[in-house]
């Protein structure tokens, strides 16, 4: 099959059938600049996708010096030569003029530019001060999910060791941090147990949350090719939002936002009433079975039903999916992570394949997401609250193996409390007793909830802002010291996506004007403040890209995600490798837990748990006690209401989140021609009855709002579950009239203007799902739609509601598929 075709209005491409157990085929997705032809191609450069966590392998189409395309990687086990929209498209913002390509100081109120050593002079000047004034707390690192993973490991190293502070997360806090407690909950120890591959073997397939058309479009792609083959699987659907997947599935359930941990209760309830229970596998590897059947005993179909608004019947088809599968794979995303109960929830799904025995095989698998292309490298490499290679903070050999490593002091690496989350750095900063904090690759402005209060802690005299990026974002204008980083396509570094998959993306071109690559701008900062090791040598003995992963190498070596077999060299040219890769795996490991659990001993998790519901950690002893053998914990939980209820001044519930053609604040995706005219504005989703009773209309202009703000935005009317109102997140101010946020009452087009200040007690994790919101109009359409997409969750609830999202010629995309 050889075939051009517009990947904006088919997003998801040209099906490829396969049946179960069959290997998927290849599909060769190529987009190439107008004008541009394969012959003019000088060189095809490695890489992997930036814009999503799942790790589409790709090459860079190179000519004189510039991208002018790219391709998808055939033999890659990621996505088999498949490329998504944001994949094909969002390439071209690296050439955007409005690139910073020189460092910004703030003289006088304003920034302007100057050079290197002037910003470098600046940021080290004010680190000595506040560390001979203040200490090392008074220091904190707010980083990406985007960097590398040399990059991740040179920031903990300087951020914990060199200054010696507890404060360094990254925005992964906000969309991956649950999936990294649920698994440590459950197993003792991070790392994905399941595999893209189960995608293969899988009979029914359970999306909790997850809109995985949208997020992982690629893998989706996937499922659809599996539904046109023989022996499909059956999907069942959570999710509150007429998803592409909802509408394939075979159940969709639609629970009322807030109510993750009651409808779960009852589907675990179902399974052990019906006994579909592997009563070996729980008796030989877990711990806790008998504290959850107690607890699930009365949490009737019935029981959920009142509180989840779902149909009893429903919930029961539900549980007959899940205990009669043969091979169940589940997937988990922001719609339990972000959600009240994250982590509650979200190990509800790993007790259901715990204790029917669903791990380690082909086909049976659980898949706690992430939403960052490279979130699973801030916590393997200790940037998002974690310490290194997976260590336990309490465990003092853990501290001692890491200080070995480092070759410092063990009391150097803070240690006393857990590593500082990003919302209390925040808070931290808002209090004053933070002054300095380091921004890089993220835009807190726009992303993180309650935005006139982000922006107000950003705006101190008193603190001092550092923001890295490509672009003058939202953050960057209210920064000290702005420095011009080199992304993907212009740097070298390798990444791992959601499936433990590591690949190296290879520099193709030079970055513009004066911009430099994240690590070379932390090897900087760390030569400029002389950060020494015990016996006085450069803490940071590495140099570059490929000096710096074999450093990593040492670091991870001996735990779970072992990185010893792996190289640059190894890596370049062939398919992406899962960790763990060492001698007992050369060729790395498709699946965790096959031959039982093996991370959860006291003396070697990362982990000694929390409560579910006050998130307090539990010690040692009490783990010891729980765990003496290191099993899988089954963990039950209390179902609890939201903290924020809809009221008669606020009646509805609000929920936030993507859509496939853009990522996060749209810094890249909008400089897109193709992307942002897909989806050039934000919009509010409400359903056919709420529009109705209040005599709305769709591309009715209207106001949402809180307690904490407004956003103003044309109106979609889609099959969203009544009384939930949806928002998409990606909406900045960069690229408005005004170029910065509003002043005063006047409503916002970000979503997170909206959102409450409140996160997961075990996870840390912003909960952007659980506001209660009214909606008002504010002028009628007269004749303009909402500038939602047609094709995805966004689609109208009647056919004719609005116009289609179209691509054009621009858009076409060849698709090449194996014969």
């Amino acid at each position: 099959m050889n075939a051009s075709v517009d990947r904006i209005a088919r997003p998801w491409g040209s099906r490829t059938p396969y049946g179960r157990d069959e290997e998927w085929p290849e599909r060769v997705d190529t987009f190439l600049a107008e004008g541009v032809e394969a012959d003019r191609v000088q060189r095809w450069v490695q890489a992997a996708s930036i814009l999503h966590s799942d790790g589409d392998a790709m090459d860079i189409a190179v000519a004189d010096g510039r991208m002018v395309g790219v391709r998808g990687r055939a033999q890659d086990r990621v996505n088999r030569g498949r490329l998504e929209p944001k994949d094909l498209y969002a390439w071209q913002a690296n050439a955007s003029p409005d690139r910073l390509t020189r460092p910004l100081v703030r003289e006088d109120g304003h920034l302007v530019e100057c050079d290197w050593p002037t910003a470098m002079d600046r940021i080290v000047a004010r680190s000595r001060d506040l560390l001979a004034e203040r200490g090392p707390g008074s220091i904190g690192f707010y980083t990406s999910g985007q960097l590398f993973l040399e990059e991740y490991y040179t920031l903990a190293v300087l951020a914990r060791a060199g200054i010696g502070t507890n404060h360094l997360d990254g925005n992964t806090r906000l969309c991956t941090s649950t999936a990294a407690e649920a698994l440590k909950e459950s197993f003792g120890c991070d790392g994905q147990p399941g595999t893209y591959d189960d995608i293969d073997h899988a009979d029914v397939i359970a999306l909790f949350g997850h809109n995985l058309a949208e997020t992982q479009p690629v893998q989706w792609m996937r499922i659809l090719d599996r539904l046109e083959g023989a022996d499909p699987p059956r999907l069942l659907c959570v999710d509150p939002r007429p998803t592409p997947v909802a509408r394939r599935a075979t159940v969709h359930l639609a629970p009322r936002i807030g109510t993750n941990v009651a409808l779960l209760g009852a589907l675990l309830h179902e399974i052990i009433r019906t006994d579909r229970v592997d009563h070996d596998y729980v008796a030989a590897h877990t711990v806790g079975y008998e504290e959850l059947a107690s607890r699930v005993k009365d949490r009737t179909p019935e029981w959920a039903a009142a509180i989840c608004d779902v149909p009893a019947a429903r919930i029961a088809e539900a549980a007959e999916l899940l205990g009669s599968a043969d091979r169940l794979l589940s997937t988990v995303l922001q719609g339990v992570y972000q959600s009240h109960q994250a982590t509650a929830a979200a190990v509800q799904v790993n007790n259901i394949h715990l204790i029917r025995g669903m791990l380690g095989r082909p086909g049976a698998g659980v898949l706690q997401m992430n939403g960052q292309p490279t979130a699973q490298n801030t916590r393997e490499c200790g940037a998002d609250g974690d310490l290194p290679g997976f260590r336990n903070w309490q465990n003092d050999a853990h501290v001692a193996e890491l200080a070995e490593v480092w070759n410092v002091d063990p009391r150097t690496i803070p240690h006393y409390a857990p590593p500082t989350h990003a919302m209390q750095m925040f808070r931290y900063a808002e209090q004053g007793s933070l002054r300095m904090l380091w921004i890089t690759g993220t835009n807190p402005a726009v992303s993180l909830p309650e935005l006139s209060r982000i922006r107000s802690i950003l705006a101190q005299e008193r603190l001092f802002v550092v923001v890295q990026d490509l672009f003058r974002t939202e953050t960057a204008q209210l920064a000290n010291v702005v420095l011009p980083a080199a992304t993907w396509g212009e740097k070298t570094g390798t990444f791992t996506n959601a499936d433990r998959t590591v690949h190296l993306s290879d520099k193709a071109v030079e970055p513009p004007g004066e911009a430099r690559p994240d690590l070379d701008i932390l090897l900087d900062y760390a030569a400029r403040m002389d950060f020494r090791d015990k016996d006085g040598g450069p803490l940071i003995t590495w140099h570059d890209p490929e000096s710096a992963f074999e450093a990593w190498k040492r670091c991870s070596a001996g735990r779970p995600c072992d990185y010893t077999g792996l190289s640059h060299a190894r890596l370049r040219g062939g398919t992406g490798i899962q960790w763990p890769c060492n001698d007992e795996a050369p060729d790395g490991t498709p699946r965790l837990y096959a031959d039982g659990i093996t991370w959860a001993h006291p003396d070697v998790c990362e982990s000694y748990g929390k409560d579910l519901v006050t998130g307090a950690t539990d010690d040692v002893v009490e783990y010891r006690s729980l765990n003496p053998d290191g099993k899988a914990v089954i963990r039950a939980a209390a179902y609890l209401p939201p903290h924020e209820q809809p009221d008669d001044n606020h009646p509805f519930q609000l929920t936030t989140g993507r859509t496939i053609y853009h990522f996060h604040t749209r810094t890249k995706t909008a400089r897109a021609p193709q992307l942002n005219a897909a989806a050039p504005d934000v919009w509010v989703e409400a359903s056919a009855s709420d529009a109705a009773a209040l005599a709305l209309e769709e591309g009715d202009l209207v106001d949402v709002t809180t307690p904490r703000g407004a956003v103003r935005a044309r109106l979609r009317v889609t099959d969203i579950r009544p009384g939930l109102l949806f928002i998409p997140f990606h909406y900045g101010y960069w690229d408005t009239k005004a170029g910065h946020a509003p002043d005063g009452e006047t409503a916002g087009r970000a979503a997170n203007e909206t959102t409450i200040t409140d996160w997961d007690p075990v996870s840390k994790q912003p909960l952007f799902k659980t506001a209660a919101a009214a909606l008002h109009r504010v002028e009628r359409a007269d004749g303009h739609p909402a500038s939602a997409p047609t094709t995805t969750a966004s689609a109208p609830s009647r056919a004719d509601a609005a116009p289609g999202t179209t691509g054009g010629s621009c858009a076409l995309v060849h698709e090449e598929a194996a014969e």
